[in-house]
């Protein structure tokens, strides 16, 4: 099912630029995390070798450096500290320069502990139920996992590989499940108790990339690189609900549960869909945001914020989401 919105009578936001303390040139950012129990927006900054937390309510930006950097001028995400996750009180990161799994203190700012990985990392997330620490390689078609012992400096230590053939792009974790994407026209439902390939759900991307969640009605938003949103069912096999498109350039794409807002960044288009989520997993199209080449990523916080990267400017955009809660 495709869902064609209509773009006639929408509301333009605007994007204000945020520059990074400290920051200069481009820098390629990739996976950008809210942290509720912390109440900060965490930044990786790629080569530029911080990661950033800042507080969406005052607007202040602290700086955690100690990873790797390297000078201006590449706008792509290959290098340094690019995903983050918390868990336990801490922060983890991977580092794509040293291939490294770094534990960070994010009340002091600093690295306290590293794990080397064993493949080119893509995403690092924490997984509650386990326990365990999940970073996707990509490039060997696997997800790392590793446990954490206690104390305040753990050093990560490496488990298991989980093999995901034809990916993995993207990972959420929810309760007893994580979801990753396959390159092409599948969504991946995982067990992590099991470590085992749980489902396999068309999506109907020609590139599969971002996801996000709605852990309160189980709908599972994936975001394609052609511009086209699906929302999957996560609580009932998978089941595609809706489908529509917006924008062209699509990868990290991001969830307001309290608007019931889907946030669409097209690095291409340059643009930032605002989808609105109805109860039965209905997309409609509120609102767009001018935004700049390369914006191919967001996150929203609880302030009913959207923050977009400017990889070229090596900067953030933020955008008020001054829309209405969407309508059931």
């Amino acid at each position: 099912m495709l869902n064609v919105l209509v773009a006639a009578a929408l509301v333009t936001l605007t994007a204000t630029p945020f520059p990074l303390p400290g920051a200069s040139g481009s820098i390629g950012f990739d996976d950008l995390a809210f942290v509720p129990k912390l109440k900060r927006v965490v930044i990786p900054a790629g080569r530029a070798g911080s990661l950033y937390l800042i507080d969406p309510a005052t607007k202040a930006a602290d700086p955690v450096t100690g990873f790797s950097a390297e000078a201006p001028g590449k706008t792509g995400h290959g290098e340094g500290v690019t995903s983050a996750d918390f868990g336990r009180g801490l922060l983890f990161t991977t580092d794509r320069t040293t291939k490294k799994l770094d534990v960070v203190d994010p009340f002091s700012k600093k690295i306290v502990s590293s794990a080397p990985l064993s493949g080119g990392p893509d995403y690092v997330r924490w997984v509650e139920k386990t326990e365990e620490l999940w970073v996707t390689e990509p490039e060997d078609d696997r997800i790392e996992i590793f446990s954490l012992p206690a104390g305040a400096a753990p050093v990560p230590e490496h488990k298991a590989f989980l093999k995901v053939p034809g990916g993995p792009e993207s990972l959420v974790i929810d309760g007893d499940h994580a979801y990753t994407n396959l390159w092409e026209d599948a969504t991946i439902a995982l067990d992590v108790k099991e470590r085992s390939i749980a489902g396999h759900w068309p999506n109907g991307c020609k590139g599969s990339r971002g996801l996000a969640l709605d852990a309160k009605r189980g709908f599972l938003f994936v975001g394609c690189a052609e511009g086209r949103a699906a929302v999957l069912d996560a609580r009932h096999g998978g089941k595609l609900l809706d489908a529509t498109s917006a924008g062209d350039g699509v990868d990290i794409i991001s969830f307001d549960p309290g608007l019931s807002h889907l946030y669409f960044p097209g690095g291409k288009s340059a643009t930032m869909a605002i989808l609105g989520v109805a109860d039965s997993g209905k997309l409609s199209l509120l609102g767009t945001v001018k935004t700049a080449e390369g914006s191919h990523c967001v996150v929203a916080d609880d302030q009913h914020q959207a923050w977009v990267c400017d990889p070229k400017a090596g900067g953030l955009l933020l955008v008020a989401d001054t829309l209405p809660e969407a309508a059931p």
